[in-house]
């Protein structure tokens, strides 16, 4: 199988059957968007809520905050044929830790999620399965041919979602 690693603020998209897309996340989060009938998925690795935090950063790195980059993630999604009025989209969240220490006052990983969830809830979709939240560290991948998404993490192991 061939790999696609998504750095922070990465996102990308396949349809290709023997790929995977996976990535490492603390506080940042993976939205993950996974269309059944055309057998195509996608992926962004979001480090913060909000781009209005850094305008400039969003026009050179949309992935990185969650409203512009699910939204980069939807629409990229659709060139891949995705169509709103005939595909029902499989949504998962990953990530979100509050890895920084015990009194993290920003609670970037909390807020991370609540802008995810928000964001799409507004668009009209639900998330299928998630793990959030936590104080670990976690993996996940995804593989384009069956959907799997398996999440792991050092001395925990690894399960899907």
């Amino acid at each position: 199988m061939s790999g696609t690693f998504l750095g922070i603020g990465d996102y990308a998209v396949s349809n290709e059957a023997d790929s995977v897309l996976k990535t490492y996340l603390g506080s940042c989060v993976a939205v993950i968007l996974l269309d059944p009938i055309t057998r195509t998925v996608g992926m962004v690795h979001i480090a913060l809520p909000d781009s209005s935090l850094d305008p400039s950063k969003k026009e050179l790195l949309p992935g990185y905050f969650a409203d512009s980059g699910i939204a980069v993630l939807f629409n990229k999604m659709k060139e891949y044929g995705f169509s709103e009025k005939s595909h029902k989209l499989i949504v998962k969240l990953v990530g979100g830790a509050s890895v920084m220490s015990q009194c993290d006052v920003f609670n970037i990983g909390l807020r991370n999620v609540e802008a995810a969830k928000s964001i799409l809830k507004s668009m009209g979709l639900h998330i299928s399965s998630e793990d959030v939240g936590e104080k670990y560290s976690r993996s996940v991948a995804i593989e384009v041919d069956t959907g799997k998404v398996t999440v792991s993490s050092p001395g925990r192991g690894q399960w899907d979602i």
